[in-house]
């Protein structure tokens, strides 16, 4: 019999199709059975043209039976088939796909109905089978013909094709494994677990049963002596045939056919963790993109969530195949917490479906993904606060990232999500709460940052705020103040920093009070200040404190807090420093002490000075850089 050359370039373009465009040998056995799948659609499109065929639904299926001592897969489908000259026009020329030709010719009407659903357009997948096969033959009955074909390769050498004896319409596809190398262990792919394994995993939604062997014991009368001479009962194997794929797509399914319940199972399953999901998403949408989806935001953070190793994304479908298993540009990075799957007809996929061919049906899905999932935490946080908290507690460093990262792109998105600690409320709050609880003097919104709350309600810097009955929000993450600064306000109310030099909360006359205090304590003010020596910009007396002798504030954008953070960033802690502002309590008992030393006693004026900023260092839980002097300036006085 005289071999064929393949028609479309020769060994180069097979070795590429092989080696390049698909990144992972397992993928052979979701082509061969997406091609089964698609000679079926042809068979169930024919069934409802002619009556002749004599078959429903029910009837089609695909089997996969592995043989360890031929070290063959075959793949059996009771499908369309193919005739001869299909074989030769199919399977001769690479990349002429028959179920692209056979979809063109339908109408939109056809195209459109749920019963055809025409996965392969390229006509390559058929040749990832070469990826761990060292031969192949198909042997197929097309519809309407008496005899067989048989088509036979080892490779780009070129093909056979003759007449052949088969009982029935359809295709069988076999495939001669490779013999295992050190590096590739090809005989994997005849163990029925591991292939049970590939299919749920990348075709476990054909809506046709994939029907396969499976493997089993059982006892039998014959006993045997152990190596102990103890009796034991010898054990057969032998197989069963087992449907191995779920068919139904659970998102496929409605509310009264799967509940969240159910939902929850899949979810556990799917992405290995023991807890039920705290929020399930269900998404049936029509439009540019049509697609489904089943969204799932987890219950707790992963162990490795805010590291590199942490992969974020969602599983990509095509018509119930997975075409990605994690895809990363479905979800923006503030919401990069939410796992589940996306199914979508409409995807523009690449040769390989491994990756898409183009990213605008994708950019429409993750827009539309993004407003749903900002809808339902919103929904959750007016409807399930309890469980809103517990959300936020695992989470919301994302979402606070989310508004920092890319220049407060995504502000507008997330503002409206974020909860703080409330000094009045003793509770975490969201902005709008806070902003419609607001008395009506009360223009902007204030907040104290700390390490915790319990340190942050105690900062002397609360107290002005506090004596005017107004709420204050506690920033106890890094990242909360630089989250205010993209905010700037919210529902027109701006952020305002405790620390803030300008509070602006006096009445006249407190503030001419203060002014005629100042303008007496000009000279003793300087003093402090060039007593410490450039450790501050300035001293000042403070409009803000009420029972703290003195306190830390900073003069610019960069605030004491940012400083902290900074300090904390490999090679930034000598670039960004706050201008460090000394605020001395005019009414405290401690600057009447300090004011009677300057007078008489210039030495002990500035150890007092040293002490109130070294107190107000510690009241702002800063560093101090010489404890030895702290402690030997406690020991002098006390010893005076």
């Amino acid at each position: 019999m005289a071999k064929k050359q393949f028609k479309a370039e020769s060994k180069r373009l097979l070795d590429l199709m092989i080696g390049s465009i698909y990144t992972h040998k397992e993928i052979f056995l979701r082509e061969i059975i997406s091609n089964a799948s698609d000679a079926i659609d042809k068979m169930c499109y024919t069934a409802l043209t002619d009556p002749s065929v004599g078959m429903s639904r029910g009837d089609f299926s695909i089997r996969i039976t592995p043989d360890k001592e031929a070290r063959t897969i075959t793949v059996s489908d009771n499908g369309i088939g193919m005739t001869r000259e299909e074989l030769d026009s199919n399977l001769g020329v690479i990349a002429k796909s028959g179920s692209f030709g056979f979809k063109s010719g339908l109408s939109d009407e056809q195209k459109n109905d749920n019963d055809i659903d025409i996965i392969g357009q390229f006509g390559v997948g058929f040749y990832s089978a070469f990826m761990v096969s060292q031969k192949v033959v198909v042997i197929s009955r097309a519809w309407g013909s008496d005899t067989g074909a048989k088509w036979e390769s080892t490779g780009a050498d070129g093909y056979t094709i003759s007449d052949c004896e088969k009982d029935s319409v359809g295709t069988d596809i076999i495939m001669y494994l490779k013999e295992d190398t050190s590096e590739e262990n090809y005989s994997k792919f005849l163990e029925s677990t591991f292939l049970r394994r590939l299919i749920k995993k990348y075709s476990d939604y054909i809506r046709y049963p994939i029907i396969m062997p499976m493997e089993k014991h059982r006892p039998t009368e014959e006993k045997k002596l152990d190596e102990k001479g103890n009796q034991i009962t010898v054990h057969e194997t032998y197989y069963v045939d087992e449907t191995v794929n779920s068919m139904i797509p659970l998102w496929n399914r409605s509310k009264s056919e799967a509940s969240d319940e159910d939902c929850a199972a899949f979810y556990k399953e799917k992405f290995f963790d023991s807890e039920d999901p705290l929020k399930v998403i269900r998404v049936n949408a029509e439009g540019a993109v049509s697609y489904r989806a089943l969204l799932f935001i987890p219950s707790k953070a992963p162990y490795n969530y805010y590291t590199k190793e942490y992969e974020a994304g969602l599983q990509l479908y095509s018509s119930g195949v997975m075409i990605m298993e994690s895809c990363s540009d479905l979800l923006p990075e503030c919401f990069r917490f939410v796992k589940g799957v996306v199914d979508s007809q409409d995807l523009s996929l690449n040769i390989s479906r491994e990756m898409l061919q183009h990213d605008r049906q994708v950019r429409i899905i993750a827009n539309s993904l993004e407003k749903r999932i900002k809808s339902e935490l919103k929904k959750m946080m007016t409807d399930e606060p309890e469980k809103y908290d517990k959300f936020f507690s695992n989470f919301g460093l994302q979402l606070k990232y989310g508004i920092v990262n890319n220049f407060g792109a995504k502000k507008d998105l997330l503002s409206d999500l974020m909860v703080f600690y409330s000094a009045k409320e003793g509770k975490p709050i969201s902005l709008a709460d806070y902003v419609s609880a607001m008395p009506e003097e009360q223009n902007e919104i204030y907040y104290a940052c700390g390490e915790t709350v319990a340190k942050t309600s105690m900062l002397p810097q609360t107290e002005l705020v506090r004596e005017r009955g107004f709420d204050i929000l506690f920033f106890t993450d890094e990242v909360d103040e630089f989250v205010a600064n993209i905010l700037e306000n919210y529902s027109g109310k701006p952020f305002k920093s405790v620390n803030a030099n300008d509070l602006d909360l006096q009445s006249d006359e407190e503030k001419k009070e203060l002014e005629e205090k100042v303008e007496g304590s000009r000279d003793l003010l300087a003093f402090v200040r060039d007593t410490l020596n450039g450790q501050v910009v300035d001293v000042v007396l403070s409009h803000k404190l009420k029972t703290a002798p003195s306190c830390l504030s900073a003069r610019g954008e960069i605030t004491l807090d940012m400083e902290k953070y900074f300090s904390a960033v490999p090679n930034e802690s000598d670039r960004i420093k706050a201008d460090r502002v000394l605020e001395l309590n005019g009414e405290h008992k401690t600057f009447a002490a300090l004011a009677d030393a300057y007078a008489t006693d210039k030495d002990k004026a500035a150890k007092y000075a040293q002490l109130l900023y070294y107190q107000a260092l510690l009241l702002a839980d800063m560093p101090v850089d010489d404890p030895l002097t702290l402690t030997n300036l406690i020991s002098d006085l006390i010893a005076d």
